[in-house]
């Protein structure tokens, strides 16, 4: 019990003392307002000096469950004088302090020790006070006492931390108003609020461009550029959002850097909206981010209170309601009617408002989605028409009537050793039609097109991004950006920390900093650990072949016919099934095993950590997605061997064969289920589900009988906890990633996958718009001006997918092969004996003992030779069953095919780059315009001061100085 009575002293000292700053082990503000350094030691993570509000006569009471001292009724003190225009607010409505005049720009919530619990700690103390009188009571359970105690002390270490921090967030000028279960028990809420003075230094240390009184004309290029412009709007006017700024403005604010010494160069006659909500939530998010809270082991910023339990949540709020009788009109309600929802599905988007409301970096998002989705309309156009090209020309196709022919009477060797016997190569009519469908003429023009579409789509998501930075005022983010990257992470400074006390130095972090030798642990952990998930990806892909073979030999050994009738299509659709289902679980498991590899290595910064795991993700889960389906385009059917010396693993597993008209069907069927079951089940299914699950779980603590009502009655901040946390847009853009990947890598195999992720993008445009506004909390606002290392993913796949696409077409199909037949061995140059020239002999008395059919006589007839594909000398030759002529030229021919495709696409490609300029002439001259017309204003401000300091003093010793040195 000692612990617990020097608890209760310091308690007891602290009550004493006001500031309870002896007792926390911090200096006073002027102290270190004294120390050197002055402006610039503020971002060396020391607190800045604190806004001259009188913030030293408050009165908190912390261990109470009420309302902190910043209501309207004890913190009088720092209430701004009420202006003439503003009016009371309802704070049920509205996101606002309960005098409803002061915003809430942010919430902090956290745990509240039940009132059971406290009954318990209250008894327990008062017993300490009296234990020379009392005695605990026997029955007690020493062991839950000790356990009570320790909750309890450690109840007490979070309550003293959170005061402390909220002690130097005052000190930084903001104002907090506190609630404790009062309408959700075991819970708390801390409400902060920026007042005007600490959003213009904070706006001025983070350099926010804003915009100034000056307005210029936007000029929308030449004059028939213009037309063109004005007959696209007037065209597309009933596909545009209703939103005010969805239209191009004939005008446009200059902009500039926030300075509170060149406040007359902005329109501050409203004050309460020049700063917007999403900036305000930015400001006070960047000032919670460097705060210090010393007791919390030398970790600062309120990422790692949350990550030790100090607070339990950390979100800004929407802006108001989205429906209901008294939800009056916001940003939120507007996008909800204007941009979540599926019945304007046809209509654009509006970017600026979801820019306005969430960001630049989820606007950047839904831009890039919005673009990606409208360069696939002629894709999808294009592979249909090819789709339909191979359904018009099925029944011309000439290797396909052979195969279908029934007086070809052409007998195949067995699929499998013992229980496969001999088939007419008749029976694979069907399968040999259906690959004429992805497998024909058409298929390499296809190819070549989505190469050039990958490149117009690059081009045109960079000219779209530079004229959204030119509108949303990014185009100079360089020199804040660099500011950015340059923070470092609380885990970096934590692990510096205790680097710097192990090596017994100061523990100023300035000189010690974690180098390659400090990482190389993890770093080798990391290239083990992804070395053996690529191993496990070839394991599963492995174990679901031996699940086909083995399935397949079952298939033909039963006695049910109706088993063994279409055994190949069984097989092919149970296969691709199950390697979806393992690729959707196992991409949870990776994508959890990546942050795990990218928090042990410690990276400096967000931007590092965020590359780092998105690299890291993108490796696993591509390898994931498309392992079974490059086994299937480029090693089954390989590596089998042939009649009488097949190739064997695990003993007595065959390698299994293509279909003769090849591995390009099966390739399409296993496209097809992935991305289509990737698309409904992982992205939309789970993406609705989930969330919905995770909000029916945080509201069972909520009796259901009065959920209804207190709906009614609860505040902004309180709905705004029951929805789910925002946890960035890393699994959207992967999601659209491996997406991207399938549209663009195997689509000579499948036409039709930019029409399936045409479909599928216009669904998830609004299910992450509708999730974004109404199941999600409201992100922190991030300026970004790109979309940063995914545009280098998205390069790379579109150069990989050419070789790819070549390799497909020049070893899958049968393109080359069908080529080589019809211009060198041909008698009349059609593909007349095509099938048969692809067919090989073999001798059956040649098999080797015990792999022999069971049933030799199982198509009514004796079989002495049987047919095998591939191109072998026959058994009668003096080199039986070695390599052919036949089978040399054509593999030269393909790997000529494949440079020659290879080198050709790339150099279109690349013209089509050069041709196309990154930044539109019209936005170039804006930009140029834009920086001419700051010049002249700081010019005429000068000549403005100037003119001041010559009438303020009339002396004639200025007149004779030179201007231009003034200047």
């Amino acid at each position: 019990m000692k612990g617990e009575d020097d608890v209760n002293t310091a308690m007891k000292d602290e009550e004493a003392d006001g500031s309870g700053e002896k007792l926390l082990g911090f200096n006073s503000t002027e102290e270190q307002a004294s120390g050197p350094g002055g402006q610039d030691s503020m971002w060396r993570n020391e607190r800045y000096e604190s806004v001259p509000l009188d913030v030293k006569g408050i009165d908190e009471d912390n261990s109470k469950g009420t309302r902190d001292s910043l209501n309207p009724q004890t913190g009088s003190a720092l209430r701004k004088p009420r202006q003439s225009d503003e009016r009371p607010k309802d704070s049920n409505l509205w996101p606002y302090f309960q005098d409803g005049l002061r915003r809430i720009d942010y919430v902090l919530t956290y745990h509240v020790q039940k009132p059971h619990s406290a009954r318990k700690k209250k008894s327990r103390s008062c017993c300490l006070r009296g234990r020379n009188r009392t005695s605990s009571p026997a029955h007690e359970d020493p062991e839950l006492a000790a356990q009570e105690q320790r909750l309890d002390y450690h109840e007490d270490d979070l309550r003293l931390r959170r005061d402390e921090f909220e002690e130097n967030l005052r000190e930084m000028g903001l104002e907090m108003e506190k609630e404790e279960g009062t309408k959700i028990p075991g819970v708390g809420f801390v409400k902060i609020h920026a007042p005007w003075e600490v959003l213009c230094r904070e706006a001025e240390f983070m350099k926010l461009k804003m915009p100034t009184i000056k307005k210029y004309e936007v000029s929308h290029g030449s004059g028939i550029a213009e037309k063109v412009n004005m007959f696209i709007q007037k065209v597309t006017a009933p596909l545009q959002p209703k939103v005010v700024d969805s239209r191009t403005e004939n005008e446009k604010h200059l902009s500039y850097p926030f300075s509170r010494e060149k406040r007359h160069l902005f329109d501050l006659s409203d004050r309460n909206s020049f700063f917007n909500s999403k900036t305000r939530s930015s400001i006070v998010y960047e000032i919670l981010k460097r705060t210090k809270c010393t007791r919390a082991k030398y970790i600062m910023g309120i990422s790692s209170l949350l990550g030790s339990g100090v607070y339990t949540e950390a979100y800004p709020l929407h802006d108001g309601d989205i429906d209901g009788v008294h939800a009056e009109t916001n940003d939120r309600k507007i996008l909800y009617e204007e941009w979540a929802s599926y019945s304007i599905f046809y209509k654009y988007q509006p970017i600026g408002l979801v820019r306005k409301y969430f960001g630049e970096k989820v606007g950047l998002y839904f831009a890039w989605l919005g673009v990606y989705t409208q360069m696939l309309i002629p894709a999808a156009v294009v592979g249909v028409i090819v789709f339909l090209y191979g359904c018009a020309t099925v029944d011309d196709n000439i290797p396909s009537m052979e195969i279908c022919d029934e007086r070809n009477n052409i007998t195949m060797c067995p699929m499998c050793d013992r229980a496969c016997s001999y088939w007419k190569l008749v029976t694979a009519c069907g399968t040999a039609r259906a690959s004429h469908l992805f497998d024909n003429a058409a298929t390499v023009f296809f190819a070549i097109f989505m190469a050039l579409w990958a490149t117009m789509f690059m081009e045109h998501w960079k000219r779209r991004q530079m004229r959204l930075n030119y509108i949303w005022d990014m185009t100079g983010f360089e020199d804040t950006e660099e500011k950015q990257k340059s923070h470092p992470r609380a885990e970096y400074e934590f692990h510096v920390m205790k680097k710097s006390l192990k090596k017994e130095k100061s523990p100023k972090t300035g000189n010690v900093k974690l180098t390659c030798t400090d990482r190389m642990p993890a770093y080798m952990t990391i290239i083990v650990m992804m070395i053996f998930l690529i191993f496990v990806t070839l394991a599963i892909v492995f174990g679901v072949v031996l699940y086909r073979v083995s399935i397949m030999t079952a298939l033909h050994m039963s006695s049910t016919p109706t088993f063994r009738t279409n055994i190949r299509a069984t097989v092919k659709t149970t296969g691709a099934v199950i390697n979806l289902i393992i690729i959707i679980i196992m991409d949870e498991v990776y994508g959890a095993i990546a942050r795990w590899l990218t928090i042990m290595e410690v990276p400096k910064t967000d931007k590092s950590f965020e590359e780092r795991l998105i690299f890291k993700t993108f490796i696993l889960k591509f390898a994931n997605a498309f392992t079974p389906i490059v086994y299937l385009a480029f090693f089954r059917g390989r590596l089998i061997g042939r009649p009488g010396k097949y190739i064997y693993v695990l003993g007595s597993y065959r390698m299994e064969e293509c279909a003769h008209a090849g591995c390009l069907m099966e390739l399409c069927i296993q496209l097809c289920i992935t991305m289509l079951g990737k698309q409904l089940i992982q992205n939309n299914l789970f993406e609705i589900g989930v969330p919905k699950l995770k909000k029916l779980l945080r509201q069972r603590k909520i009796d259901k009988k009065h959920q209804e009502e207190l709906n009614k009655t609860l505040h902004r901040h309180e709905k705004d906890h029951f929805l789910g946390p925002f946890v960035g847009l890393n699994p959207e853009y992967m999601e659209m990633i491996i997406q991207f990947g399938m549209v663009t890598l195997f689509v000579a195999s499948f036409p039709l996958a930019p029409l399936f992720a045409l479909l599928n993008n216009i669904i998830e445009i609004r299910l992450d718009a509708k999730k974004f506004v109404t199941e999600l909390r409201r992100p922190i606002a991030v300026r970004a001006k790109d979309i940063g290392i995914w545009y280098t993913l998205l390069r790379g796949l579109s150069k990989v997918a050419v070789i790819v696409n070549a390799f497909v077409i020049s070893f899958t199909s049968d393109f080359i092969p069908r080529l080589v037949y019809q211009y060198m061995y041909s008698p009349d140059g059609t593909l007349h004996g095509f099938v048969n020239h692809t067919l090989a002999y073999f001798n059956v008395s040649h098999f080797q003992p015990g792999t022999e059919p069971l049933e030799p006589l199982h198509l009514g007839y004796r079989v002495d030779v049987c047919r095998y594909k591939d191109y072998r000398d026959p058994p009668w030759s003096d080199t039986p069953y070695e390599f052919s002529r036949e089978f040399w030229a054509i593999l030269a021919a393909r790997f000529a095919f494949v440079i020659v495709f290879q080198n050709v696409v790339m150099l279109m490609s690349d013209f089509v780059d050069w041709l196309i300029p990154d930044i539109p002439k019209d936005i170039s001259v804006q930009i140029h315009k834009e920086r001419n017309l700051i010049v002249e204003l700081f010019m005429k401000e000068e000549r403005g001061k100037k003119y001041r300091n010559t009438i303020g003093d009339p002396s004639p010793q200025p007149l004779r100085s030179r201007p231009s040195s003034q200047a």
